[in-house]
C-alpha cells in the first residue's frame, strides 16, 4: 500500500511540475511553489524526488525514450521503405508530443537547464535521434524517393515543424494526433518528393 501511495504522490509531483515548468519556466518554478500547488509541505517533496533538477532530468530523458521507441516502432512497421518509414516516424513523433503536451514543452524548452553531465548526455541523444531521421532521408535519396540537397537541413526543418505542435494542439480540437501527423507528413514530403 505504501509503494502505491508513494507512486501516486510522485506522479502528482511530476504532473504539476510539468505544468508549472511549461507555464512559468523551469527557473521561475521553485520547490516551494510546486509544494504549494500540490498542497503539501516543501520538505515532503524530497521524500519523492531528490531535487528540482531530478524532475527536469526525468522529464527530458523520459520524453527522449518515448521518441526513440516511437521511431523504432515506425521502422518495424514499414520495413525498408524510406518514404513509408518517414511518414510513420513523423506520425509517431506527433503522437508522443500530443500525448504529453506539458512534458513536450519542458523537453523542447528547458533542457538547457540540465546539469553539465546530463546536458552532455541529452545533446548526444538528440543528435542520435536527428541522425536516425537523417539515415531515413539518405536511404530515400539513394532510392530516388526524395530529392534532397542537404540532409541535415531537411531533418532540422522537419523536426522544427513537428515540435511546434505542442504550442497549438488542442486535445478536443477538430484534428486528432493522427490527422495532424498525416497532414504534416503529406505537406513535408511534398517538398522533398522526387517527381
Amino acid at each position: 500500500m505504501e509503494a502505491t501511495t508513494l507512486k501516486t504522490r510522485r506522479d502528482q509531483i511530476f504532473e504539476v511540475a510539468q505544468r508549472l515548468f511549461r507555464t512559468n519556466g523551469y527557473n521561475a518554478t521553485s520547490i516551494r511553489h510546486l509544494a504549494r500547488e500540490i498542497g503539501i509541505e516543501p520538505a515532503s517533496i524530497y521524500s519523492h524526488v531528490s531535487s528540482k533538477e531530478e524532475i527536469l532530468s526525468s522529464i527530458c530523458f523520459g520524453m527522449a525514450d518515448e521518441f526513440f521507441e516511437s521511431l523504432e516502432e515506425a521502422k518495424k512497421q514499414t520495413g525498408d521503405h524510406p518514404k513509408e518509414q518517414l511518414i510513420a516516424a513523423i506520425k509517431g513523433h506527433i503522437r508522443v508530443i500530443t500525448r504529453h503536451i506539458n512534458a513536450s514543452a519542458v523537453f523542447l524548452h528547458d533542457w538547457q537547464y540540465l546539469s553539465p553531465e546530463k546536458l552532455s548526455q541529452f545533446k548526444q541523444q538528440r543528435e542520435r535521434y536527428e541522425n536516425e531521421f537523417q539515415a531515413i532521408i539518405r536511404r530515400g535519396t539513394e532510392s530516388n524517393d526524395f530529392k534532397i540537397y542537404n540532409e541535415k537541413f531537411t531533418v532540422l526543418t522537419i523536426l522544427s515543424a513537428l515540435n511546434w505542435t505542442f504550442e497549438w494542439y488542442k486535445p478536443n480540437g477538430p484534428m486528432s494526433a493522427d490527422d495532424i501527423g498525416e497532414y504534416l507528413a503529406d505537406m513535408l514530403l511534398n517538398g522533398i518528393r522526387q517527381d
